[in-house]
């Protein structure tokens, strides 16, 4: 990369910004999404439509939940 553009992500990194696509889910549907897994009343194709990603979004954000919902 250019000198320029380096010094423009570094400036970019140091007043906060981040680069990337925003996360499809956020906490509290990612934690929904779990409770609906969990319940094993859905689908990972039903709860992917219902929240309008893919099923591999769905599996990457149940990948990322540390410790499995309590029952």
């Amino acid at each position: 990369m250019s000198e320029r553009t380096m010094d423009g992500l570094e400036a970019a990194r140091a007043r906060g910004r981040t680069g990337g696509q925003r996360p499809k889910l956020g906490p509290r549907l990612v934690q929904l999404a779990r409770e609906m897994y969990d319940s094993g009343d859905y689908t990972v194709q039903q709860i992917a439509d219902e929240f309008g990603v893919t099923r591999p979004t769905i599996y990457r954000h149940l990948g990322k939940s540390v410790a499995p919902s309590k029952q």
